[in-house]
């Protein structure tokens, strides 16, 4: 790794730490709404999780997913480069299941994440961090090489052509044959070339933090390099909601824009290693 990629993932960290306490209330244990009915349903049906299954929750913020998938009868593994995150993980009661491990793991790093086990896990999740990594090649190398044969990887981002560094929420107003139809819409002015930006991942929150922006080919190509081939992809809507329509600029207004992708990727046939 490069010593400024070393260093955008050190800063990458300190925000995460910053914010732990805020992120923990907001998400609680089982997530916010957004979470409950876009992330979560599409992150377990494209998992089709079996019970004593060893599962490896890379980047597992608070725990949400990795004490799910416990409930569900997986022996899970959970890593994140946020000591803060971590600590609030661990601080949540587990009710179902066998106990989640919690390590701290720089994600980026091919070797940390080869270190939790060569072909020692059924499945690696991902949810909702793509976006936050400043480096994928390292995450996806060290996924192939943890993974057994046979194995997969299913992760939930934000999804890179709506729900990205620059998106503006609008909503506009017309008097069509008498009567006033209001349509809410979202304008997106760039999407192959966007540097890593500073946002805000929720309102009020206590400092925002780094988004590192990908098109669909520089979100997927690394994976590929790496060994994995996709074979499921998703891309969640809310349902229409009138109540919450209401607010005009918010993704309830929005059901035919997703604001979630998410996908499954198998290890193809030659398994690569460290160097090749």
């Amino acid at each position: 790794m490069e010593p400024n990629e070393k260093q955008t993932s050190q800063d990458v960290q300190s925000q995460w730490d910053t914010k732990a306490a805020f992120w923990d209330q907001l998400m609680g244990t089982d997530g916010n709404r957004f979470h409950r009915e876009l992330v979560s349903p599409v992150v377990e049906r494209l998992l089709s999780l079996r019970p004593g299954e060893r599962v490896l929750d890379v980047a597992c913020g608070t725990g949400i997913l990795a004490r799910r998938m416990a409930a569900l009868g997986a022996d899970v593994t959970a890593v994140d480069y946020s000591q803060g995150m971590l600590e609030r993980a661990q601080a949540h009661e587990q009710l179902r299941g066998n106990p989640v491990v919690y390590r701290q793991v720089d994600v980026t790093d091919e070797a940390a994440l080869a270190a939790l086990g060569e072909a020692a896990f059924s499945a690696v999740t991902c949810s909702m961090a793509l976006m936050d990594i400043p480096g994928l090649e390292g995450l996806f190398r060290g996924v192939v090489r943890v993974l057994k044969p046979g194995g997969r990887f299913v992760f939930a981002t934000a999804h890179p052509a709506f729900n990205s560094n620059n998106p503006v929420f609008g909503a506009e107003m017309a008097d069509i044959d008498g009567q006033l139809v209001t349509t809410h819409f979202l304008k997106v002015a760039a999407y192959l070339d966007l540097p890593p930006a500073l946002a805000m991942g929720a309102r009020e929150e206590p400092n925002p933090h780094t988004y590192f922006h990908r098109p669909l080919s520089a979100l997927l190509t690394p994976a590929f390099a790496a060994g994995l081939v996709l074979d499921a992809l998703e891309e969640p809507g809310f349902e229409p909601d009138q109540e919450q329509a209401a607010r005009p600029l918010s993704w309830y207004s929005l059901p035919q824009i997703p604001p979630v992708l998410a996908g499954r990727m198998q290890l193809t046939g030659g398994r690569q290693t460290r160097g090749n």
